[in-house]
């Protein structure tokens, strides 16, 4: 593929980390994940919390029911950790062929995160069993102190918490979702090779001034929150390198409207509807289009341990509106680059369902 490309087809990516939320939410964000995605992993962090397998298993038949006619279209299920959470809850989740993964939030760190973890030592011999079993531990790699601001969170979170975590638990597989540091990118890429990170579309197209500078944007508010301009430039370096244990998820993660635009607005930003599109003009910034196919098609298969996906993603940069928002039928989002373009189209191509 040349870099001057205006077409070219790739390998149809996946999203390791995306919030569909439930309900009604469903009916936008699912046709959606579908049109750009084969596999997305889906966050558990429902109200109330998604912590037992048959509660995924119930919540995989209702992304379903939503899932586009012919799309084939794969959510990978996750548990919500909590103290609480045994083994054998672990082992019925690997034995259901839907989970693959379990989602630590540190308690009060993010939305629907009030019944995350608080102590981590409680929870040795389920961390013990999800490293026998292969079952991935996916982080929100920030302390939650109320004296650590919140621009420092993720940093402190690598040496006070990760650090222990990977040396009690070598074998144990860990995805640290959504970085957004230059220093989380330096303890990626030196870290064993059992640890590997995602990184979003959002925090590698904005830094904190896009959030706050002329006046509060509350769509581009996210957790962990958007970062200085050196930060956002270690990211992009990080997506669009050769570094094999960093790779794509969205987190795109919708709110109603009036969630967002209020006195204390919700922390998440949109992005399901067009996030490839985002990814495609980053690379292409960084004259990388070449490896896009790599950051958003293998790199997450082959940490996962699944295989690439058969079907195929089309991009053509044709200039495509973003709409102001989007109706759910019983509420409003209001996407990344509402009211604006992004530069790319994307088409899957069409596959059987299988």
């Amino acid at each position: 593929m040349s870099r001057a490309s205006s077409a070219f087809t790739m390998t149809c990516p996946d999203d390791w980390h995306i919030h569909l939320r439930d309900k009604d939410m469903l009916r936008l964000t699912v046709p959606h994940a579908a049109a750009q995605f084969h596999r997305v992993i889906v966050m558990p962090n429902l109200a109330p919390p998604v912590t037992t397998t048959d509660a995924a298993l119930a919540y995989h038949q209702r992304i379903m029911a939503h899932v586009p006619q012919g799309t084939d279209f794969v959510p990978l299920m996750t548990l919500y950790l909590t103290d609480q959470t045994p083994p054998e809850e672990i082992v019925r989740a690997k034995a259901s062929g839907r989970i693959f993964g379990v989602k630590l939030y540190p308690a009060g760190a993010t939305t629907h995160s009030q019944a995350g973890v608080t102590h981590l030592n409680r929870l040795t011999p389920t961390l013990a069993k999800m490293a026998e079993l292969g079952l991935p531990l996916l982080i929100h790699g920030e302390v939650t102190d109320p004296d650590i601001d919140i621009f420092d969170r993720e940093r402190v979170f690598l040496e006070r918490v990760l650090e222990p975590l990977i040396r009690r638990f070598p074998e144990l597989r860990i995805v640290l979702e959504h970085i957004t540091t230059a220093e989380a990118v330096d303890f990626v890429t030196n870290a064993p090779p059992t640890l590997a990170a995602t990184i979003t579309a959002h925090h590698l197209l904005l830094n904190r001034n896009d959030m706050l500078a002329g006046g509060i944007r509350p769509h581009h508010y996210c957790l962990p929150v958007i970062k200085r301009e050196r930060h956002r430039q270690a990211l992009v370096a990080a997506a669009t390198g050769t570094h094999r244990r960093f790779f794509l998820g969205t987190d795109s993660a919708p709110h109603r409207i009036e969630k967002k635009e209020s006195a204390c607005g919700c922390a998440g930003i949109y992005t399901a509807c067009h996030a490839l599109s985002l990814y495609a003009e980053v690379f292409e910034q960084a004259q990388a289009l070449h490896r896009l196919e790599d950051f958003a098609s293998h790199r997450g298969a082959d940490f996962y341990g699944l295989p690439r996906n058969p079907d195929k993603m089309t991009l053509t940069r044709i200039p495509t509106a973003v709409p102001d928002q989007y109706d759910t039928g019983t509420g409003r989002v209001v996407p990344l680059r509402a009211g604006q373009h992004v530069a790319w189209q994307c088409q899957r191509l069409s596959q059987p369902v299988r």
